[in-house]
C-alpha cells in the first residue's frame, strides 16, 4: 500500500539520483535530456498509476488524496514538458547542464511533497525544498551580463522574507489553536477567524510564502526581474510549477479558515483586485515578453483568487482547472520564446516580427496560447475564466467579478498585441529577420500538442472539471 500511494514521489527521488549520479561524470546535453525526458515520463506514469490511492503517513502529516494526486500529475507533466521545451538547453552554461535539471527535478519534487503536506512545518520543509533548488538554478544561465545574478539575488531576498513572515504566522497560528495539523486547524480556526482579528492576520502571515510562489500581490515585486534575468527555460518553470503548489495550498488554507464570508475573505478579495489590476496595467507597457508575461502571471493571480476566496465547490475546482489551464498556455508562450531565441537572449515584440512566415507553427502556438491568456473562446483559458466568473457570482462576489471582467478586456490587448506582431508585421521593412525557424521533430510534436490540448480542453472541459470537482469535493 506504501509503495502505490508513494509511487510518484520515489519515482522522481529515483530521478534525481541518477541525475546526481550523472553530475560525477561528463556527458552530452542530448543524453542528459533524454535520460531526464525518459526517468519525467517514468514518474509521469507512476503518478497517474496511483491516482486514486488515499492514505495518510508520517504520523498523518503527509495525506495522499485526490486533490494532492491531481496535482501531482499536473506537476510532473509540467516538469516533463519544461525538459521537453529546453531541448538544447540553450540558456544554460554548458558544464552545468546535468546540474541544472538534477535541481529543476528536486524543486518539482518540493513541490509534489507540498501536495500533501497537511501539517505547518512539512509544508514548510516542503516550501524550502522546492524553493533553494530554484535559488541555485537561476544563475546557470550563460551570457547575458550579470542580470541572471541580480535575477538570483532577488528571488533569494523575496523568498527569505516571505518564509520569515510565514513561520511568523505560524507562531501565531500554533499559539491561538495549539496545534499544526491542518485536519485539527479546520476544526478550530473557523470560529476563531469569525471572532478574533489576531487570527486573521496569522492566517494572511501564513499564506504569504504561497502568496509569493504565485506572485500575488504584495509578494510580486521579484517577478519581472526574475523572469527576465533567469533563462528562457527557467523562467517557463518558474511561472508555471510553483504556481500550481501555491493554488494547492491555498485552496487548503482557505477550507481551514471556514467558509462563512469573514474579513479574511475581503482582505483577500483586496489582494486578488490589486493583484489583477497592477499585474494587467503594468504589463500594457512592456516590450520583453518575459516581463509581459511576468506581470500577466501577477494579473492571473488575481483571477485565481476569485475561486479560492469563494471556499465552495463550484469556485475552488474553478481555481483549480484554471491553474492547470493556466500552466499549458503559459508553457505555450515560453516554448515559442525558447525556440526564437537560439541563444537563449530575450524576446521583444520586434522579434516576434515575421513569425508568422519564419515558422507558421510557432506563430500558431503564439496566437493560441495567446488567445487562451486572454479568455477567447474556445480555448481552456476562456472556459477556465468563465468557471471563476461563475463561482464569485453563485457566492454573491459581484463587484469583484465585474472589476475582473474589466481587467480581463484590459488584458486581451497585449495578448492580441503578441498575435498582430506574430502574423501582421509590415512586409515593406527590409530590416525585419525573415530566415526561416528550423524546429526538430520533438519541438513540432510538443507545439502540435500545446495547440490540441489548449483548444480540446476548452471545447471539451467536463472530464477536467469532473476529476477538479472530485478533488475539492474530498476536502470540503
Amino acid at each position: 500500500m506504501l509503495n502505490t500511494v508513494f509511487l510518484p514521489e520515489l519515482a522522481l527521488m529515483l530521478t534525481v539520483l541518477v541525475l546526481f549520479f550523472m553530475t560525477l561524470g561528463k556527458f552530452k546535453t542530448g543524453t542528459v535530456q533524454a535520460v531526464s525526458l525518459l526517468f519525467a515520463a517514468i514518474s509521469l506514469v507512476a503518478a497517474v498509476a496511483s491516482f486514486g490511492s488515499h492514505g495518510d503517513l508520517f504520523y498523518n502529516a503527509y495525506r495522499v488524496d485526490a486533490l494532492s494526486q491531481l496535482f501531482k500529475i499536473a506537476i510532473i507533466l509540467g516538469l516533463f514538458l519544461v525538459f521537453m521545451l529546453g531541448h538544447g538547453l540553450t540558456g544554460i552554461r554548458r558544464e552545468l547542464h546535468t546540474e541544472y535539471n538534477m535541481f529543476l527535478t528536486i524543486s518539482a519534487m518540493g513541490l509534489v511533497f507540498l501536495s500533501s503536506s497537511v501539517e505547518l512545518l512539512t509544508i514548510l520543509l516542503s516550501l524550502e525544498i522546492s524553493s533553494y533548488a530554484l535559488y541555485v538554478v537561476i544563475p546557470f544561465r550563460q551570457g547575458q551580463g550579470r542580470i541572471h545574478v541580480e535575477a538570483g539575488i532577488k528571488y533569494v531576498l523575496f523568498g527569505a522574507a516571505s518564509t520569515g513572515l510565514t513561520l511568523y504566522g505560524m507562531s501565531y497560528v500554533f499559539g491561538l489553536a495549539h496545534t499544526t495539523y491542518l485536519s485539527e486547524l479546520a476544526q478550530k480556526m473557523p470560529a476563531l477567524v469569525a471572532t478574533q482579528p489576531l487570527a486573521v492576520f496569522a492566517m494572511i502571515f501564513v499564506m504569504t510564502a504561497f502568496f509569493y510562489k504565485l506572485a500575488l500581490f504584495p509578494m510580486h515585486f521579484w517577478t519581472p526581474d526574475v523572469y527576465q534575468g533567469a533563462s528562457n527555460e527557467t523562467a517557463g518553470f518558474v511561472a508555471t510549477l510553483p504556481k500550481v503548489g501555491a493554488v494547492l495550498l491555498l485552496i487548503r488554507f482557505a477550507a481551514v479558515a471556514g467558509f462563512d464570508i469573514t474579513q479574511f475573505t475581503w482582505v483577500l478579495a483586496a489582494i486578488a483586485v490589486l493583484s489583477m489590476t497592477l499585474g494587467n496595467l503594468s504589463a500594457l507597457v512592456q516590450n520583453d515578453l518575459k516581463r509581459l508575461l511576468a506581470y500577466s502571471s501577477i494579473a492571473h493571480a488575481g483571477y485565481v483568487m476569485l475561486g479560492v476566496i469563494t471556499a465552495d465547490l463550484v469556485g475552488m475546482s474553478a481555481s483549480v482547472f484554471y491553474v492547470i489551464g493556466y500552466l499549458l498556455m503559459n508553457l505555450g508562450c515560453f516554448y515559442v520564446i525558447y525556440n526564437i531565441a537560439p541563444d537563449g537572449e530575450n524576446v521583444t515584440f520586434d522579434d516576434l516580427k515575421g513569425l508568422s512566415k519564419r515558422s507558421p507553427l510557432l506563430a500558431l502556438t503564439l496566437l493560441v496560447s495567446a488567445f487562451s491568456m486572454a479568455g477567447i473562446p474556445p480555448t481552456i483559458g476562456f472556459i477556465g475564466k468563465f468557471m471563476l466568473f461563475t463561482g464569485a457570482l453563485h457566492k454573491g462576489f459581484y463587484a469583484l467579478v465585474i472589476i475582473a471582467v474589466i481587467n480581463a478586456a484590459v488584458a486581451a490587448f497585449y495578448y492580441l498585441k503578441m498575435a498582430r506582431a506574430a502574423y501582421c508585421a509590415p512586409e515593406s521593412d527590409p530590416s525585419l529577420p525573415f530566415e526561416a525557424i528550423t524546429l526538430p521533430l520533438g519541438s513540432r510534436f510538443l507545439a502540435t500538442f500545446f495547440i490540441v490540448i489548449i483548444i480540446a480542453i476548452g471545447a471539451m472541459p467536463q472530464s477536467l472539471l469532473n476529476a477538479a470537482k472530485s478533488a475539492i469535493s474530498t476536502l470540503l
